[in-house]
């Protein structure tokens, strides 16, 4: 069996249940050696550094 809805749901209800997919911007924090904007709990793509330890060498 497929499935089939008993009732139909009204506008009011469809309408609801999708009124919390919003969109959110992404949480940025100041590296704490280059001062760059990067993501909580990655790696700064702009020095290499993570929790204040190089972890990528970057080329000067």
């Amino acid at each position: 069996m497929s499935i089939c809805p008993k009732n139909k749901s009204s506008k009011g209800r469809r309408d609801k249940r999708r009124a919390n997919w919003k969109m959110t911007a992404p949480t940025l924090v100041k590296c704490s050696k280059c001062g760059a904007l990067t993501v909580p709990h990655r790696v700064c793509k702009a020095c290499g550094t993570y929790n204040k330890k190089e972890i990528i060498k970057q080329e000067a």
